[in-house]
C-alpha cells in the first residue's frame, strides 16, 4: 500500500507487498524489494537497491549524496540486503568514485535512531549500531559486531566480527575480531565473551579466543611474532584463523 501523500517516481521499482507511508519520497533510481515497509516522512534517493522485508522508520534518509567535498555528482549507489531495521533519523549514504562507488549493507542489521553510515562503507550481517553511532567513509564492519551508542569510527577503519565497542568509544584504529573496546582514550578491554556465548560459541572456542587475545595484547610480542603464534593455534579451530586473516590484511593498524 502506498499512501496517497507519498511521492513515488514512476521509474522506481516497487516490489510486491511494499508499504510506503505518508509524505515519504522515493526517487527514480530506487528499487525496493517485496515486503519492505517504509514509514512516513522517509526520503530514499539515488541509485539505491533495497532488498526484501526491511523496515525503515520515519524521518530516515537513505541513499542521499555522499558527504564528501570531492563528490561531483557521479553516479554511485547504495545496496541494502534483507530484513534490516533502520530507525528514526538514520542516514545512509551512497558511495564515491574514489572507492568502488557503492556503499554496501548486508542482512539482518539494526541501525538505531540517529546512526550514520557514510559513503563507501561495507557492513556485513547482524550488525548492531546503537543510537547515534557513526561511521566515517570507507569503514568496514564485519558480521555480528556491535557499536555502542555514540561510538565514532574513523575513516578506513575495520571493525572485526563479534567485536564490541562501549558507549562513546572513539575508534581510530582497527578493532580485531572478538575484541571489546571502550574508555577514553578507547582501548581494548578483553574479548566480547558474553556476545560469543549468546552467538553459540562453546567454552573451548572461547578459551582459544582468550588465549589469542593474550598473545596479541598481553605478552609484549611484536605483531608479526604474535601472528606467527596465532597461525600455529589456528590449526585447532577456525576462530583463531579469522583473527590471523584480519591481522594479516592491510588496514590502519590495530587498536592498542
Amino acid at each position: 500500500m502506498i499512501h496517497p501523500t507519498a511521492i513515488v517516481d514512476p521509474a522506481a521499482e516497487i516490489g510486491e507487498g511494499v508499504e510506503i507511508g505518508a509524505y515519504s519520497i522515493v526517487g527514480s533510481g530506487v528499487s525496493i524489494g517485496s515486503g519492505t515497509v517504509i514509514g512516513p516522512h522517509v526520503v530514499i534517493q539515488g541509485a539505491t537497491r533495497i532488498g526484501n522485508d526491511n523496515r525503515i522508520f520515519q524521518f530516515a534518509s537513505v541513499g542521499e549524496d555522499p558527504q564528501d567535498k570531492k563528490y561531483r555528482g557521479e553516479p554511485t549507489a547504495l545496496e541494502i540486503g534483507d530484513r534490516n531495521v533502520i530507525r528514526e533519523f538514520a542516514t545512509l549514504h551512497r558511495g564515491t568514485v574514489q572507492d568502488k562507488g557503492v556503499t554496501r549493507i548486508g542482512d539482518d542489521n539494526l541501525f538505531m535512531a540517529y546512526t550514520h553510515v557514510a559513503h563507501d562503507c561495507v557492513i556485513g550481517n547482524r550488525v548492531i549500531m546503537a543510537n547515534a553511532a557513526s561511521l566515517a567513509g570507507h569503514v568496514r564492519v564485519d558480521d555480528d559486531a556491535i557499536l555502542g551508542g555514540f561510538s565514532l569510527v574513523h575513516q578506513f577503519c575495520r571493525i572485526g566480527q563479534h567485536s564490541f565497542s562501549a558507549m562513546g568509544s572513539v575508534i581510530s584504529r582497527d578493532v580485531p575480531p572478538y575484541v571489546m573496546v571502550g574508555g577514553r582514550p578507547t582501548k581494548p578491554h578483553g574479548i566480547n565473551a558474553v556476545g560469543l556465548e549468546r552467538n553459540g560459541f562453546d567454552s573451548v572456542a572461547i578459551r582459544q579466543i582468550k588465549k589469542a587475545y593474550k598473545i596479541v595484547y598481553k605478552t609484549g610480542f611484536k605483531l608479526e611474532e604474535a601472528i606467527r603464534l596465532l597461525e600455529e593455534m589456528s590449526e585447532d579451530g577456525p576462530e583463531v584463523a579469522c583473527m590471523v586473516d584480519f591481522l594479516r590484511a592491510k588496514g590502519r593498524s590495530i587498536i592498542r
